[in-house]
């Protein structure tokens, strides 16, 4: 076997290795269309995850959070359990499936944008009907006030 035929291997790991680097360096660009000002303002009232409702409630001390939802075992399964109601109903929007679930002692707060009051209403009733939740606090904001 000559030198060329042992420096093969080598050579083919060293040029696989860069080829490998030079990939984690630079993936490939995203294939989401970028947002255009008119359809980002459009979008912005739509917005599925509540982004804006999100940033704007982390500024305002009195509004629950995340961070205010109990650690008590009861209390996780409360939210997990209204979570589930929410969600298995597929006749709610996707931003009525996002909506923010704080349980604490039985108590249930409801925050986030939803698209109707006939979506709003359902959630608190779908709230209401889960095992040991006591109370409902209402406070999603329905994007069309009629009912």
């Amino acid at each position: 076997m000559s030198n060329l035929d042992h420096s093969r291997p080598w050579l083919l790991a060293v040029l696989l290795s860069a080829s490998l680097g030079a990939y984690a360096a630079n993936p490939p660009a995203s294939t989401s269309p970028p947002a255009n000002g008119s359809r980002a303002a459009d979008s912005a009232s739509t917005d599925p995850a509540n982004t804006r409702v999100n940033k704007r409630d982390a500024h305002d001390n009195a509004a629950p959070t995340a961070d205010d939802q109990s650690n008590k075992q009861p209390d996780i399964r409360t939210a997990a359990d209204v979570r589930k109601a929410i969600v298995d109903d597929k006749s709610l929007s996707v931003q009525a499936h996002n909506v923010k679930i704080l349980a604490s002692s039985g108590v249930v707060t409801l925050r986030g944008p939803v698209k109707s009051a006939d979506e709003r209403n359902r959630i608190e009733q779908l709230a209401k009907n889960v095992h040991g939740v006591t109370s409902v606090k209402n406070e999603l904001e329905s994007e069309s006030k009629s009912q």
